[in-house]
């Protein structure tokens, strides 16, 4: 029985039946003990928390056709997959929960509140690894891992103990970005710089010993409550006199020094600055400079503290308006002005954050940043691609701080550090010791040893960044720190892919963690992709509510047209793409031509499939081995075929994607289905001559099954099930584990794609020739090509036959120069080659020049009703606007469609 598709492709049903086969098979599960290339990814974790958006969509289809590529040219591959912990995320999420039902995290204790995020976590937080499967990437699902399982848990405590061993932990009281709303730490990368229009207050702090004032600015008064200094610019000439004196500071009636510091830029503001040590970054420099006290006025829940006198409790907003009005009252608030400025919001919380003095613990940062600047620098490791980002990731690792890794939640690593108590009355303070081990046991030993058998322990209720477990995320999911076989034969991994607003929060970490644990960098290369725009090129976003549903795309078009789509468009690496989307209706053009693609492969798989008389391309033969009668188009198109191998190859070995996609897409509906299905029809009838019929057929089925491995990578399932339709292979094998096609360059030849070139253009003049004229499709034409080249009228003689087939012409002349008459003609120019068709006996003249005259009065008479429209002001002024556009557009149409009528009309 002929084996072959089903008139129409169902995605749904395709996909769904690929995607379980892959993962019941087992099919990406990577061996180590097999040797070869190894080529690894480790997937970006996605928060546990999350659903697939359009970001993730992207970035996964980026990733899956590059391994799916490498996998097919041979190389050992291993894509990883895992999901993150989420702190935060999860953490707001139970305590939403908990609000609802009247509770909170302390009333249900530590231990029951992560009892119920692990039941969380088991409940809903497969998620998005479910929603990766509709993509159909190619991880290895057996090797699935969560930052907080067991061997990654292993590994931060191993990392941690280590860093506080070697001096690159501490415990110290710093000023932290401090979010009041989730009431926890974040760091510098967790805070989002936006421009609000806000104000910049001016007031006076008078001098001590009463001979004046000074004149100072702020964009956060509240905070003058816990001023200990004001500071100019030791060169600036109108303060020189001041510095050393004292001013009273307002309120508070709390002397405060004059300090010279040359930090204060002299032309902002009055040149004098407030200096509030506890909560500004710039401050707090200064501050340890000149010795200056650091006075807290801020609780943790954004309230001020009794260091704020009066304003105690009030929320910090409220004692910001409460405290403008107290300077007015006093007569010393001089003017307020609006003021555009960037403050700095905290990315989880959402509200603005808080620079607060705070204990915590850091991560110092110099020597991991130094020696991953130095394999930068002395090895070009890792190579970014696009190149310009190298620059900003290096920029980024001079510029880092000593990083803060404790977070005031309980979701997450907990801090393995145990203080004793009992040389603090039972609390923890700032000054409680404290020791640093694995675990409890560990660290009772080392307790006791230290203050004795009756010593009190307790655990630091903190737990760690996120991003401190997801910087060991390359060779902890490997195994580090054990020494197995995956992290022996697959680290360091090959490629990163990700987006470019994590270089700061991942790819820098990962770096100085790997360069410090493992002496290497973690990945080969970096490739930094752009984002999905919407619409309207806007960057998509929760709080602009422009997202655009990646899953209701794929239920609408198919997961391998979404995936094409998205690949497709990336013009350059690194570019933005945009995506376009009707939110009326929630489709998209663009995915839906994608979707045409896919049903075009499937049609002229049917009709390739329909005329190989059941025989799959094995049997039938290779025609670059076999076909010693390959004809002319055959070697047209095995040479386009293989010039689209080595496209492809050579794009997708240099991360052109996009290039490459587009490439298979002009070659698969243009080249393939378009033109050389239409030049072999005649060869496959039931009366061909068989050699010819033979040498098409093996023709047909290499070439398609060529084109199914070529897109493969982009389009997973369509291919996957034509193939083994095609192939009539068992389900022992599958394609995703095919060898991907290598170029033949005996079988490139760029004369002969230039000749048909030509053909090609002389057909659709001909065909375009026949429509002008209204010339009947069944009805058989003269065609006359007139060339001065002896090589142009070669090569249009011995593709004559492609010509009169396809171009439905009865009689084809070549000729060097034309006869003086030749009747009614319609001419048309292709290069130097003049088409020409014999009207004469084909067409009715005066019947034609009838039905152009009647069609040109019609949109005559159109093109004058919507221009008297348009010149009435009436209407222009009064019509709704869109009214008016539909018009104009309306109008050039018509003009356009005249003008054409009229250049058809001279012919006749």
């Amino acid at each position: 029985m002929t084996a072959n598709l089903p008139p129409q492709y169902d995605p749904l049903a395709t996909e769904t039946k690929w995607q379980k086969y892959w993962e019941d098979n087992q099919t990406f599960k990577a061996d180590p003990e097999a040797g070869g290339e190894p080529y690894c990814v480790v997937i970006p974790p996605p928060n546990v928390t999350g659903s697939l958006h359009m970001g993730h969509a992207f970035e996964e289809t980026l990733i899956d056709v590059l391994v799916r590529y490498h996998r097919m040219i041979g190389r050992n591959t291993l894509w990883l997959p895992g999901t993150d912990h989420a702190s935060i995320a999860v953490q707001t999420i139970l305590e939403k929960q908990l609000k609802a039902e009247g509770k909170t995290r302390h009333d249900l204790g530590r231990e029951k509140f992560l009892e119920r995020a692990w039941e969380w976590k088991a409940e809903s937080g497969n998620t998005i690894t479910n929603q990766l499967r509709r993509l159909g990437v190619s991880v290895d699902w057996s090797r699935e891992r969560f930052t907080m399982d067991e061997g990654l848990s292993a590994a931060v405590l191993e990392a941690f103990v280590r860093l506080y061993d070697e001096g690159l932990i501490y415990r110290g009281n710093y000023l932290v970005n401090w979010c009041p709303a989730s009431q926890s730490a974040v760091s510098d990368l967790e805070v989002d710089q936006q421009e609000v229009e806000g104000h910049l207050w001016h007031f006076r702090y008078p001098l001590t010993d009463g001979s004046g004032y000074l004149e100072v600015a702020t964009t956060r008064p509240e905070t003058m409550l816990g001023d200990t200094g004001v500071a100019v610019n030791p060169q600036d000439d109108r303060y020189k006199h001041l510095i050393g004196k004292t001013v009273t500071l307002p309120i508070i009636n709390r002397e405060i020094p004059i300090i010279a510091d040359e930090f204060v830029d002299p032309t902002f503001g009055t040149g004098c600055v407030k200096v509030t040590p506890a909560h500004d970054p710039n401050d707090f420099e200064m501050g340890k400079r000149h010795n200056l006290p650091f006075i807290n006025i801020m609780n943790k829940d954004g309230t001020l503290n009794e260091n704020a006198g009066e304003f105690n409790g009030q929320d910090r907003f409220v004692a910001r308006k409460n405290v403008v009005k107290r300077l007015e009252t006093d007569g010393v608030l001089v003017k307020i002005e609006d003021y555009k400025h960037t403050v700095p919001y905290s990315e989880r919380g959402k509200v603005p954050v808080e620079p607060l003095l705070s204990t915590q613990w850091f991560v110092k940062i110099d020597p991991l940043s130094q020696r991953a600047l130095e394999a930068l620098d002395q090895s070009n490791s890792p190579v970014f691609v696009p190149d310009r980002w190298t620059k900003v990731y290096r920029d980024w690792l001079v510029k880092l701080k000593d990083w803060c890794i404790s977070r005031q939640l309980w979701w997450g690593h907990q801090i393995p550090a145990w203080y004793a108590v009992s040389e603090t009355n039972g609390e923890i303070t700032d000054t409680t010791p404290f020791v640093v081990a694995k675990t409890e046991a560990e660290a009772r030993e080392k307790a006791e040893a230290k203050f004795g058998k009756d010593v009190e322990l307790a655990r630091d209720p903190d737990v760690l960044d996120t991003w401190f477990s997801s910087g060991l995320w390359p060779f902890s999911t490997l195994g580090w720190p054990d020494e197995t076989k995956d992290f022996d034969f697959y680290y360091p991994t090959t490629t990163l892919v990700t987006g470019f607003d994590i270089i700061f929060f991942w790819v820098a970490r990962m770096t100085m963690m790997a360069g410090h644990f493992t002496e290497k960098m973690p990945f080969d290369t970096v490739y930094i992709h752009g984002l999905v725009l919407d619409e309207n090129g806007h960057k998509m976003s929760k709080s602009k509510n422009n997202g655009i549903d990646p899953l209701l795309l794929i239920a609408k078009y198919g997961t391998d047209a979404l995936r094409y789509t998205l690949v497709k468009e990336v013009i350059g690496a690194g570019q933005n793409i945009r995506m376009e989307y009707d939110r009326k209706t929630d489709e998209s053009k663009s995915v839906e031509s994608s979707r045409n693609f896919t049903n075009k492969l499937w049609n002229a798989a049917r009709f390739v499939m329909m005329n190989l008389e059941g025989q799959t391309p094995q049997q039938l033969g290779s025609p670059t081995v076999e076909g010693t009668g390959l004809e002319l188009c055959d070697r047209w198109i095995l040479s386009r075929y293989y010039q689209v191998v080595q496209q492809s190859r050579t794009c997708l070995e240099n991360y052109g994607l996009g290039e490459a996609a587009k490439g298979l897409y002009e070659f698969i509906w243009g080249d393939f289905c378009d033109w050389y299905i239409e030049l072999v029809k005649s060869r496959l009838q039931q009366d061909a001559e068989p050699n010819s019929k033979k040498v098409a057929q093996q023709t047909f089925a290499f070439v398609l099954e060529g084109i199914l491995k070529l897109l493969h990578p982009f389009m997973p399932h369509i291919t996957e099930e034509i193939w083994h339709t095609l192939t009539q292979t068992g389900d022992d094998q599958c394609l995703a584990l095919q060898a991907y096609p290598e170029p033949e360059p005996s079988l490139i030849n760029p004369e002969l794609e230039q000749q048909f070139e030509l053909l090609f253009g002389v057909i659709r003049t001909i065909r375009n020739l026949r429509a002008d004229s209204d010339i009947k499709p069944g009805l058989k034409v003269t065609a006359i090509l007139q060339s001065e080249s002896e090589k142009e009228r070669q090569i249009i003689s011995d593709g004559g036959v492609y010509i009169k087939d396809l171009a439905r012409v009865e009689n084809l002349t070549v000729t060097a120069s034309l006869d003086a008459d030749l009747g009614q003609t319609i001419a048309g120019v292709v290069g130097t080659v003049q088409v020409l068709i014999p009207l004469a006996g084909v067409v009715d003249l005066a019947a034609l020049r009838g039905k152009l005259e009647k069609k040109l009065g019609k949109v005559e008479a159109e093109i004058k009703h919507t221009a008297a429209r348009l010149t009435n002001q009436k209407f222009v002024d009064k019509a709704d606007p869109q009214v008016v556009q539909v018009a104009r557009d309306g109008l050039a149409e018509a003009e356009k469609q005249a003008e054409i009528l009229r250049d058809r009309l001279k012919l006749f």
